[in-house]
């Protein structure tokens, strides 16, 4: 009985596999709802465009940007981030000097042995939030990041 049983299974599998799988390779699967279903083309031209805002942009706006999380130390945020993201801790001298150390870069996995040699820079720039209004929510955070 169990045997007839897979069979039976085995048979009902590949008589509904056709049904299963999309007609062609770019089909796309059913819009749920009945709404319709539109090029990811036509979606992003249906986003409004508008010319951005940066009235009222100062990066002094933006006032924690060099003092770094504890102003006493003498790391200012770009010594934190290069302390953060050594792959081998660089000498740390008087005022937060940085020497010797090893970084990889993001993007093309070089290694870097000089801190002068590095660029640390906000994901988002500052003026950009702030046209995107994002900084008025969290821009104290952000410039310190």
């Amino acid at each position: 009985m169990i045997k007839n049983m897979a069979r039976g299974l085995a048979a009902l599998t590949l008589a509904l596999t056709p049904f299963a799988l999309p007609a062609s390779a770019h089909a796309a699967p059913a819009a749920p709802g009945g709404a319709q279903a539109f090029p990811l083309s036509y979606a992003v031209d249906q986003i409004p465009v508008a010319d951005e805002s940066r009235t009222g942009y100062t990066r002094d706006k933006f006032r924690y940007w060099n003092r770094g999380l504890d102003p006493v130390d003498g790391c200012n945020t770009r010594n934190e981030v290069l302390l953060d993201e050594a792959a081998e801790a660089p000498a740390v001298a008087a005022g937060c000097k940085l020497s010797e150390g090893e970084w990889i870069s993001y993007y093309d996995e070089q290694e870097v042995t000089d801190p002068g040699k590095l660029d640390i820079d906000h994901m988002v720039p500052l003026a950009e939030a702030w046209g995107s209004k994002w900084a008025m929510l969290c821009r104290v955070h952000h410039s310190a990041s």
